[in-house]
């Protein structure tokens, strides 16, 4: 799978915000199941105002769990 535009525009965003100290983690729900979400943001603003940009979620388990790593041969390790 080839990282899209947009996911490497996300990733830019995120690495800007984490050198300028502009990142949160926020509970957030999620609009379909209605669950709570640990959600990474930037923050964008002026000091009195701010916006959070969504960036990222936050794995709730186990990450070794819930992921399979790509195999360089194809596909993924199972």
């Amino acid at each position: 799978m080839q990282l899209s535009k947009s996911i490497k525009a996300n990733f830019k965003t995120l690495q800007k915000a984490c050198k300028a100290g502009r990142l949160a983690v926020l509970d957030c729900q999620d609009a379909k199941t209605g669950d709570s979400v640990p959600v990474i943001v930037a923050l964008n603003g002026d000091g009195q105002e701010y916006e959070f940009v969504p960036l990222a979620r936050m794995f709730v388990g186990n990450p070794y769990d819930e992921l399979k790593p790509p195999n360089p041969e194809g596909g993924y390790h199972g």
